[in-house]
């Protein structure tokens, strides 16, 4: 039944993005003068999560590679390399420029002035869920080095500037700014079709199916591709030659449960300690929320950062937000309620 598997992981990057002509375009045009040996425009990519914006922007970045010769790309998650070492060390470590680095005492400076010195190809460095680092200093540490273009990818433009410091609130604002929207469940059924096309045998799903999973995505396209990939996977170990309702129904639970648990794998500890916080105590208010979390951990970040934590939590649907700014309680999202593939 599955004919390519890549094509149904979250993480593939197809040969045509569907639906995104307009970003693609805007995307490609603010990092075109690093193809003319210029320095590019420190670009920003935003929207909700599952709106595809990683999989644009590594999309157009190895589009940029396949055109000029002498450009390079480095891809930085910065949920698993939060603090600016890390962050640093993995830009580096892509380079190949990490030998006599050590981890535990290797200092920052060193770090950038390795950067600095590099003179390899103009290389274009994605910073994928910017809005993560717990020091942005990193940002500045980029921005301001020629021979990097800098793509931030964030879920909101608001909560990467609330992170950084005046020396880049300015330029941050006047960057490039790629804005992308959830799908409709017309645009999620047509990239759903195109991955079958690909991945699956015919006819093993219907077009009444496809639409069904992206009516239950919710403009979502790694719920949707989620789904189709548990179905497909389903179907393949039972020996069916079709996919049924009810291995949807089952795939639709699976991929949510899969996807919340990959979220809350990636918490930074400060992170997972203010949702640990909401779990035991909630509903709870973002005054409470950081009474509870000082008393828990030895170095609290301020109230400020806990409320970025709680924005990043219910946008990637772990946490609910009920009420007003001024009266706002946050409380646990439960599996249950989400909607099935019916």
């Amino acid at each position: 039944m599955i004919r390519d598997a890549r094509v149904l992981r979250a993480g593939f990057v197809p040969r045509e993005i569907e639906h995104r002509d307009a970003e693609v375009n805007h995307l490609s045009s603010v990092l075109d003068p690093i193809t003319e040996g210029e320095p590019a425009d420190t670009a920003l990519v935003t929207g909700p999560s599952g709106a595809g914006k990683t999989c644009l922007s590594k999309f157009v970045t190895e589009r940029l590679r396949e055109e000029v010769l002498d450009i390079e790309t480095v891809y930085v998650n910065c949920w698993r390399n939060y603090t600016r070492f890390r962050t640093l060390y993995q830009i580096l470590d892509e380079l190949g420029k990490t030998i006599d680095i050590h981890r535990q005492s290797t200092p920052h400076d060193e770090l950038v002035e390795r950067l600095q010195q590099y003179d390899g190809p103009r290389t274009v460095v994605i910073l994928d869920e910017a809005d993560q680092l717990e020091n942005p200093d990193v940002l500045y540490d980029l921005h301001s080095l020629p021979q990097f273009g800098l793509l931030c990818i964030a879920n909101s433009e608001e909560d990467l500037i609330a992170r950084v410091d005046d020396r880049l609130v300015s330029r941050l604002r006047a960057s490039e700014h790629v804005r992308m929207d959830k799908y409709h469940v017309d645009q999620l059924q047509d990239i759903l079709a195109a991955r079958v096309r690909r991945g699956l045998d015919p006819e093993v799903i219907t077009d009444d199916q496809l639409r069904r999973i992206a009516d239950a995505a919710a403009g979502d396209a790694r719920l949707a591709i989620g789904i189709l990939r548990t179905a497909a996977s389903a179907a393949d170990r039972r020996g069916a030659d079709r996919i049924t309702d009810e291995m949807l129904l089952d795939a639709a639970s699976d991929a949510r449960d899969t996807i919340r648990q990959t979220n809350l794998d990636s918490l930074t500890p400060h992170q997972r300690e203010v949702y640990d916080i909401v779990r035991e105590h909630g509903p709870l208010g973002p005054g409470e929320i950081h009474d509870h979390y000082t008393d828990a951990v030895d170095d609290p970040r301020t109230k400020r950062t806990v409320r970025n934590y709680l924005s990043k939590m219910t946008q990637y649907n772990l946490l609910t937000a009920e009420g007003t700014s001024r009266d706002r309680e946050y409380g646990l999202v439960d599996p249950a309620t989400t909607s099935p593939t019916q």
